[in-house]
């Protein structure tokens, strides 16, 4: 991929390893405070940016701010100054009177190898100075990527946390008649564009997963008559199978480092165990051992621990949330309250657990602390589960039944800012990327 980065001012915690050609201001005054339990969005004007693909790359930034719950985009019809130079300082007053709070302005124009070039200035309105400025460089195929690097840059100085907005977003596509649906591992951006599909349709495929350092998923297949476990290369197409088990395998997820993979493996005894798999020795190591249902593992982002569903504890069939030691050791229950629990999947800040919760007729989705204390239903619905954690551990998505079929949803960590993912099929079992590189 073609993709190459120069700023033209330092942005505070950017790590793609680039240099600074000028110095920002001492200090900045404009902050999001993102860990207050009630977070108002920040009013922010975004004027088109000059040039012939200016107004598309601002639209994105528009919208990947405004989808994140964070800022309020003021309209551009109460706009008082109109910018036509996008590096010279923007008449301050004129954004103060429509209470514009940070202002970005910018402009995309061809080089002659063309590529594009893109750059943009973020405004402290009533600091009244610059806080960032980046020039980007792509091809044509990367022209939204611009637009998402752009949109995290601005989130990051504005609120001091990782955006997540240059990501994908791998699911299962789901399409044709309910008795008959063809299933289709397909990725897309983080909003929803650029879907492509990784498989053809002929099998069932189900709980893609992405690895944690590389363009590379794993999930399980139908297509021998037996769920297998997958690793595909996203940009090759390359794939191979991970192992022959006998019995039937689930839920396979990477290890952080991304050098295992971790899944449940049903034998013909009806137990369903918890094994590790190394990619490189394929060695397997099995992590528990119990006449109960143990499944649904997920390493913690240090690796040191792993979380799990079981009804080891008694009830039928009322799996509750586990935690052990990333060799097995230490199981212990740390879910407690009613229903039943399934997916956990660790938060990559690695301060909460995501989960799946069936209680009182419906299906919720909710995090908890890695204790178990502090849970909380963000969403509740018919039936919906699934969680995927964004790589700023911000954002949960997952996948809801609607009317004929499921449809992905993304819910922030308040549980006010829940919005539906734009697919053009019905799609599920969604898994969100690292941070693109």
């Amino acid at each position: 991929m073609q993709f190459i980065l120069k700023p033209l001012l330092i942005v505070a915690a950017m790590a793609m390893g680039i240099n600074a050609v000028v110095t920002l201001p001492a200090r900045a005054t404009l902050e999001l405070n993102v860990n207050k339990g009630n977070v108002e969005p920040m009013p922010i004007a975004i004027p088109d940016f000059q040039g012939g693909l200016g107004a598309q790359i601002s639209e994105i930034v528009t919208a990947d701010l405004k989808r994140s719950g964070l800022f309020a985009p003021i309209d551009k019809a109460a706009f008082v100054e109109k910018i036509t130079n996008p590096d010279a300082a923007p008449r301050y007053e004129d954004w103060k009177v429509i209470n514009a709070q940070a202002l970005v302005t910018g402009a995309v124009s061809k080089e002659a190898d063309g590529r594009i070039r893109a750059q943009y200035r973020l405004w402290d309105i009533f600091g009244n100075q610059q806080l960032a400025g980046e020039q980007f460089f792509a091809n044509d195929a990367n022209q939204r990527r611009v637009a998402h690097i752009i949109a995290d840059a601005i989130y990051e100085k504005i609120t001091g946390e990782k955006g997540y907005f240059d990501t994908r977003v791998v699911f299962v596509d789901e399409s044709g008649a309910k008795n008959a649906r063809k299933k289709r591992l397909a990725i897309m951006d983080q909003d929803g564009a650029n879907v492509r599909y990784l498989s053809d349709g002929r099998a069932i495929v189900l709980t893609p997963r992405f690895s944690p350092n590389r363009q590379e998923i794993t999930y399980m297949s139908y297509e021998s008559g037996q769920p297998k476990v997958y690793l595909l290369q996203i940009e090759t197409g390359q794939r191979e199978l991970v192992g022959n088990f006998p019995g039937m395998t689930f839920a396979p997820r990477f290890s952080p480092d991304g050098q295992k993979v971790i899944m449940s493996l049903l034998r013909d005894d009806g137990n369903s165990n918890i094994f590790a798999m190394d990619l490189r020795s394929r060695s397997t190591t099995r992590l528990t051992d119990s006449t109960a249902i143990d499944t649904s593992p997920s390493y913690s982002p240090d690796g040191s621990q792993v979380v799990f569903t079981s009804d080891r504890g008694g009830g039928s069939g009322r799996s509750q949330i586990y935690v052990m030691g990333a060799d097995g050791s230490n199981p212990h229950r740390i879910s407690f309250g009613d229903g039943v629990y399934s997916t956990p999947v660790w938060s990559p800040r690695g301060d909460l657990i995501a989960f799946t919760k069936q209680s009182g007729g419906q299906f919720q989705i909710g995090v908890m602390k890695t204790d178990g204390s502090g849970e909380r239903i963000l969403s509740a619905g018919f039936q919906q589960e699934g969680p995927t954690w964004a790589p700023n551990g911000r954002v949960l998505m997952f996948f809801r039944d609607s009317a004929g079929g499921p449809k992905l949803v993304s819910v922030d960590l308040t549980g006010r800012n829940e919005q539906q993912i734009p697919t053009a099929n019905y799609a599920s079992d969604p898994a969100w990327s690292p941070l693109l590189e």
